[in-house]
């Protein structure tokens, strides 16, 4: 881990001596594939950065992971040695626990209502809840619904799930929601899943239309069940070390060029949805239509026992639940 911060803090040096000093340039890291809808909502940011800064602010983006893992990414924002990267919110709860709720199940009824709080001033303050770890959040990046995709065994129910392993992010959360479906929760990273499909550490795993797409884990995984359990954003961060040397009109231009992407990412998102998932049934993935209540059922537990456990975090999702678009 040192090793690659040094690494990556010498690439950095480098680059700095080579820049033209008039143009302010800010980096931004993730781990996703060029053809991933979000990256292309990050080099919309960077397009309209550019036009409202008169190419006075650069936003130079480096995708598939060529500065480390989203953890690795966020730890760098922190030290004010990187600008911005994407990250999912189920990694920032890690750094900022009031956004732990975007993983607890069926938290929204649809997109709309997803987009009215990420909009509305909960969203804005849950996105806030990162500046006491050195993490300004810019803007949330829509990433659909979640659901489970297998290599062998068909999900049409939760006891489905009993006895398999299933990749799940580096989050309590997730490790929870799996738990109470049933399913053996294993940590693996994004970047080593592909292999570990291939290899049997996994049985299966769980995310979003494109990214089961784009990351070609449809090869491995022919079963897919839409039962959409939860809604993880993506969130657009930068280094509040680096946020706060800005001047106010850098600031602002960074918060309406942030806003525009988010719009435009949600358009993207839509169409990136609807093709992956033609794209996967060619592909000759088994595609299942679960009875959603049933999965809601077996998981209202975790929700339920926090009003005694977490009775702040309980409050938290019920004013979710009542957002409307």
């Amino acid at each position: 881990m040192i090793r690659r911060l040094l690494i990556v803090l010498g690439v950095f040096f480098m680059l700095a001596c080579t820049k033209d000093s008039s143009v302010k340039e800010l980096k931004l890291a993730h781990s996703l594939s060029n053809s991933h809808p979000v990256h292309k909502a990050m080099t919309y940011f960077a397009e309209r950065v550019a036009l409202h800064s008169e190419g006075k602010m650069e936003i130079k983006i480096y995708p598939s992971s060529q500065l480390g893992s989203e953890r690795e990414c966020l730890e760098l924002l922190q030290l004010g040695s990187l600008a911005m990267t994407k990250v999912s919110s189920a990694v920032m709860e890690n750094f900022s626990p009031k956004l732990k709720v975007f993983g607890y199940p069926y938290l929204f009824e649809s997109k709309e209502q997803r987009y009215a709080l990420y909009d509305s001033d909960l969203g804005k303050e849950l996105l806030a809840d990162g500046e006491k770890y050195w993490l300004h959040g810019l803007t949330y990046f829509d990433a659909g619904s979640r659901s489970f995709y297998t290599k062998n065994t068909p999900i049409t129910k939760p006891s489905d799930l009993k006895g398999l392993k299933v990749r799940v992010m580096q989050s309590p959360t997730a490790i929870k929601l799996v738990n109470a479906m049933g399913g053996s929760p294993t940590p693996v990273s994004w970047g080593e899943l592909y292999t570990s499909l291939q290899q049997g550490v996994v049985d299966g795993a769980e995310n979003n239309l494109p990214s089961f797409y784009s990351s070609k884990h449809y090869e491995i995984c022919k079963n897919l069940c839409l039962d959409k359990h939860s809604s993880l954003p993506d969130i657009l961060v930068m280094s509040s070390i680096i946020y706060a040397d800005l001047n106010e009109q850098e600031k602002s231009i960074l918060k309406i060029s942030a806003q525009e992407a988010a719009i435009e990412q949600r358009r993207l998102w839509e169409k990136a949805e609807k093709e992956s998932l033609a794209e996967i049934k060619k592909a000759g993935v088994k595609v299942t239509e679960p009875d959603i209540e049933v999965f809601k059922k077996e998981s209202e537990a975790i929700i339920t026992n926090l009003k005694s456990e977490n009775p702040e975090l309980y409050e938290l999702i019920q004013e979710i639940k009542s957002i409307q678009p």
